[in-house]
């Protein structure tokens, strides 16, 4: 896909952590080789502004363009839609359901399964515990179908200092498993 700028779909769902799909656009705001495509659900909405104070529009200012949940007929819903994969932060369990049996109630869930037919990365940040079988099942099928089940934990290797460091980490590993080169976390160096 050379001679257009990177594309990644990012959806917000109603799952708490709301603060990984908001920091996601922060950081791809400030790559120029990256056009970003949001959907945010209606339970998004309401978990946005109860954990970081922001309203829909300021959320989606963040992203070059914006689509809506219930739009199926949204560009990101064909598979002729050139992308680079989908990152949903946070993924709730009931998107995790629609995409793990292929459901595409809605267009969350319609532009991951088409960046799971189409062979793309599919990353599912997903924020839910303890984990119930239901959800375990949900996530093998998903993995077994291509897609990487990405639960944002927080790593205490590189002695984070605040709750920003700790999802700024977070972010960057999911960064890079689109190869997006970044400043936002230390790389191990190994022990000393």
């Amino acid at each position: 896909m050379p001679d257009r700028r990177r594309r990644l779909v990012i959806a917000i769902t109603g799952a708490t952590g709301a603060v990984y799909g908001v920091r996601l656009l922060q950081v791809l705001k400030e790559l120029p080789q990256v056009e970003s495509h949001l959907v945010v659900s209606d339970a998004a909405v309401l978990t946005l502004h109860q954990e970081t104070g922001l309203q829909r529009k300021e959320v989606e200012a963040l992203a070059d363009v914006v689509h809506k949940q219930h739009n199926i007929g949204a560009s990101i819903a064909s598979g002729s839609f050139q992308s680079d994969g989908m990152i949903v932060a946070p993924c709730s369990m009931k998107t995790l359901a629609s995409v793990a049996h292929g459901l595409s109630d809605n267009l969350i869930a319609r532009a991951a399964d088409v960046v799971l037919k189409e062979r793309r990365r599919l990353v599912l940040m997903v924020r839910e515990t303890p984990f119930n079988l239901a959800h375990l099942r949900n996530m093998t099928a998903v993995t077994e179908m291509g897609g990487i089940i990405f639960p944002p934990l927080p790593s205490f290797y590189h002695q984070p200092q605040s709750i920003a460091d700790m999802v700024d980490h977070t972010v960057a590993r999911v960064l890079d498993l689109f190869g997006l080169e970044h400043q936002l976390a230390p790389r191990w160096g190994g022990l000393s």
